[in-house]
C-alpha cells in the first residue's frame, strides 16, 4: 500500500479516536499498528531503510491529530517540517511482519521540537529515530515556539532537551536558507 493511502487512513483513524476519546496529552506515547507491505521491501527482502522515515511520519500525523494540534495548525496556516533526523537500526522487519510505531514528543530548543519514533515488535525495539521538526507559516517564516504553546493553550512544560540531542542538532545543522551552502567536496 502506498504511503499516501496509509497516511490518509492514519489521519482518518486518529480523527475517529479523537472524537471517541477526546484529546490525548502532548507527552503521551502514540501507538499505531502497521504491517510491512511488499512496497516496503528492498532486494534483501526486509524493510528498506528509507521506508522507516516514511512510516514514522504516520506516527507524527497520529500524534498531531489526537493531541488536537492538527486542527490548531490548520486554522493558523502552519505546517510541520522535518529539519533533521537520525535513525538507528537494530533488527530487520520482514515482509508481512506486524509492528507498532511508537511516537513521543521529547523536548524542544529555541526553534524546534524533538520527537522519538520507534519500530517495536512484541515490546522490543527494532529501530529508533530522532526527529527535529519546526512549524512554518504558509506565508513564510518559522512559528516561534512560544506562539505554538500559546495556541495549544498549555504552558511549556516539556522536559529539558537532553545534552546529546542539542549536540546532535548543532553538529548536523546546515547553513540557514538565507546563507550560501555551496556543494564542495574535498
Amino acid at each position: 500500500m502506498n504511503v499516501i493511502w496509509r497516511t490518509m487512513l492514519t489521519i482518518w483513524r486518529a480523527r475517529v479516536q479523537l472524537r471517541r476519546h477526546g484529546r490525548i496529552d502532548a507527552m503521551s506515547v502514540g501507538r499505531i499498528r502497521v504491517r510491512t507491505m511488499p512496497t516496503d521491501i528492498d532486494l534483501l527482502r526486509h524493510m528498506n531503510n528509507g521506508r522507516y522515515a516514511s512510516l514514522f511520519d504516520l506516527g507524527r500525523f497520529d500524534l498531531l491529530v489526537r493531541t488536537g494540534m492538527w486542527d490548531i495548525i490548520q486554522e493558523r496556516g502552519w505546517y510541520p517540517v522535518v529539519a533533521s533526523e537520525s535513525i538507528t537500526f537494530r533488527k530487520s522487519l520482514q515482509l508481512w511482519q506486524r509492528f507498532t510505531i511508537e511516537s513521543r514528543l521529547h523536548g524542544h530548543d529555541d526553534k524546534s521540537t524533538y520527537l522519538m519514533h520507534r519500530a517495536v515488535v512484541d515490546g522490543e525495539i527494532y529501530a529508533e529515530m530522532l526527529v527535529r521538526a519546526r512549524f512554518l507559516r504558509r506565508g513564510g517564516g518559522i512559528v516561534p515556539l512560544e506562539e505554538l504553546f500559546e495556541a495549544m493553550g498549555r504552558p511549556d512544560d516539556l522536559a529539558p532537551l537532553e545534552p546529546w540531542m542539542a549536540q546532535w542538532a548543532e553538529a548536523s545543522a546546515l547553513p540557514s536558507t538565507k546563507a550560501p551552502a555551496p556543494s564542495v567536496w574535498e
